[in-house]
């Protein structure tokens, strides 16, 4: 593992250099895919935060603020050309951290470098407005940074969140805290370095490793922090959100998601079918967008169910470095959490399960891909975020019914419609309560340009694009009187 490691991962880094945290502690991180120690990692506490938003603030007011906004753009495309050349070397750690195949990573990878590409290329094209007005005046609008951002980052897709978080953030003027999750934060801590040796400003990145109870907490409540991006779960999500609410800091919020496809029976089963599966048992479930909703109307239900059990019953699970379809879940609570699920659906209709391989390593966090049939739609498996390999298989009848399925849930982040009537494809695409519906598709290939965000308990704001840019500003009014 060491021959990877480049960068300081028991350390903080923090205003261009890796520092000790300030309580000398570190926290073991597992290898998801046999329970064994990859490193330590820094135990950044609520000292190290303000050290941190200390030096985004000096690095804020004292120039990346005024920096150019073409020069920022460089700076970002510079980064996202070095993380190119890097593409293994970060899939390798990925891989190792998270859990997930090694391809998955890598696509992770080339995700984070397009993030970066694309903000930029954005960031000297985020435009205010003139406005016509009153006879004597001329109205116009700026966008300008909030200041010091925070993010708080989840462990399930780091680099692509970092590209699209950080990304935006950087872009558009502001300087930035990164709080990584405990269980998975080696590609952060490598793309500090990576920024670094791009020759991005001291103190326009900081990144603090730590408990979520402690770091997470400390960059939510701080002061000094202007505007907060958080990914995760709901219940911490609600506890950011009323921290930050005591500074009256805005908060952007990716949540949990329950994601429908719904199936109709006009529908090309050939181009659905892989849409179908992969969405649901990509990185393992662990993913809010996952398709883990699978609603079917009757006509082709049964072809529907048999045609993905054959898929399921080929899914081979294991180590991140086989490579395979399924790596582990993060953790040993994350695999009992999901098993726990498993029990309650004991009185379903199991159609398929993967297989764990031979030889898969004993102490790793190994669930079968797991799909049910014939799920009433208010079970708890057709209603709770599982976050693991479990997809359920609804039936319907009609468009009413199939709507109000889709929408019979807290969550509201994506869904897609697999029809080729027009016009159906476009009244449930507005029927839907969903932040993006995908027709005859799903995922759109990852969209670094389409604006991503959910609605209820799945979050609010938007990430990705160029609504992303938007959020990071705040909107100045300039009215001038000149007669």
């Amino acid at each position: 593992m060491t021959d990877i490691l480049w960068f300081e991962t028991d350390k903080c880094f923090i205003n261009g250099q890796w520092v000790k945290p300030s309580g000398g502690e570190t926290l073991s991180l597992k290898n998801p895919s046999d329970g064994s120690e990859l490193c330590q990692i820094a135990r950044g506490n609520a000292a190290d935060i303000d050290t941190a938003v200390d030096a985004a603030h000096a690095a804020f007011d004292g120039g990346w603020n005024h920096t150019p906004a073409a020069e920022r753009g460089r700076l970002l495309a510079k980064l996202g050309r070095l993380v190119l050349t890097r593409v293994d070397e970060l899939a390798q750690l990925e891989a190792l951290d998270v859990g997930k195949p090694l391809k998955q990573a890598r696509a992770d990878a080339i995700a984070m470098a397009r993030y970066l590409e694309f903000y930029g290329g954005a960031a000297d094209k985020l435009h205010g407005e003139t406005l016509p007005y009153l006879d004597g005046y001329t109205v116009y609008t700026l966008r300008e940074p909030h200041g010091v951002t925070g993010h708080i980052v989840p462990w399930n897709y780091p680099m692509q969140i970092i590209g699209r978080s950080v990304g935006a953030a950087l872009a558009a003027g502001n300087t930035a805290v990164l709080k990584p999750a405990e269980e998975a934060c080696l590609t952060a801590l490598a793309f500090a370095d990576l920024a670094r040796e791009v020759g991005l400003p001291d103190g326009v990145l900081n990144v603090v490793p730590g408990l979520g109870a402690e770091a997470g907490a400390a960059l939510s409540a701080h002061s000094g922090i202007h505007h907060i991006s958080f990914t995760g779960s709901v219940g911490v999500g609600q506890l950011i959100q009323s921290t930050a609410a005591q500074n009256v800091v805005p908060v952007t919020l990716e949540l949990g998601g329950k994601s429908p496809q719904l199936v109709f029976d006009d529908a090309d089963l050939d181009a659905a079918l892989p849409f179908l599966v992969n969405a649901g048992i990509q990185n393992a479930g662990q993913t809010c967008s996952a398709s883990s909703r699978i609603l079917v109307q009757r006509g082709v239900y049964d072809e529907v169910v048999s045609r993905m059990a054959e898929k399921y019953r080929a899914l081979k699970v294991g180590a991140s470095t086989d490579d395979l379809d399924v790596g582990p879940l993060i953790s040993a609570r994350q695999k009992e959490i999901v098993e726990g699920f498993l029990a309650k659906g004991a009185d379903l209709e199991t159609a398929a399960q993967g297989e764990v391989v031979a030889g898969a390593p004993e102490g790793g966090y190994f669930v079968p891909p797991t799909l049910f049939a014939n799920v009433p739609a208010d079970h708890t498996l057709a209603q709770d975020e599982i976050f693991g390999p479990v997809q359920v298989v609804i039936p319907f009848d009609d468009e009413e019914e199939a709507i109000r399925i889709a929408n019979g849930t807290e969550y509201g982040l994506v869904a897609s419609i697999w029809s080729q009537n027009g016009a159906r494809q476009m009244r449930l695409a507005k029927a839907i309560r969903s932040g993006q519906v995908f027709l005859n598709n799903y995922g759109a290939g990852g969209g670094v340009e389409l604006p991503f965000g959910g609605i209820g308990k799945s979050g609010h704001g938007r990430e990705k694009g160029f609504e992303a840019l938007y959020g990071f500003t705040t909107l100045k009014t300039v009215a001038a009187y000149h007669g």
